[in-house]
């Protein structure tokens, strides 16, 4: 490396040095320059809310699970009855967007199925259980 080279090297040292030491002084004087800022207001929440309110969220009741080998499965055809690992009467779960957030039981409406809540799930469990 030639001696020109070298004082390149230096002199970019040294500048960048002076400006690192600007940058720390001039910080403690820019953040108490800084404006504060603004309260939040109730008009902004309920926008947001707005927002969030069209967002489309997955819905599931589950009835029940149990473990199968998969030799178990090929052997299943029409008619084939498996228990599962809940009880009959006990409420099912509902999950939105695979997070617990209820349980509850099966009703008819009509010719189809719904879901009756009959316990919601305390916000901050599910908050946990993100």
């Amino acid at each position: 490396m030639s001696e020109t080279d070298q004082d390149t090297i230096e002199e970019q040292d040294t500048d960048a040095t002076e400006n690192v030491d600007t940058a720390t002084d001039a910080g403690p004087a820019m953040s108490e320059e800084a404006p504060a800022p603004a309260p939040k207001t109730e008009k902004v929440s309920v926008e947001n809310l707005r927002v969030l309110e069209n967002i489309e969220v997955n819905l599931t009741v589950v009835v029940g699970g149990t473990e199968l080998k998969i030799r178990d499965l090929l052997r299943l055809n029409e008619g084939s009855v498996i228990e599962l690992d809940r009880l009959a009467g006990d409420p099912l779960d509902i999950l939105a967007n695979g997070i617990v957030i209820a349980k509850g039981e099966v009703v008819m409406i009509g010719e189809r199925f719904g879901i009756r809540f009959t316990e919601i799930v305390d916000p901050e469990k599910r908050v946990e259980n993100l």
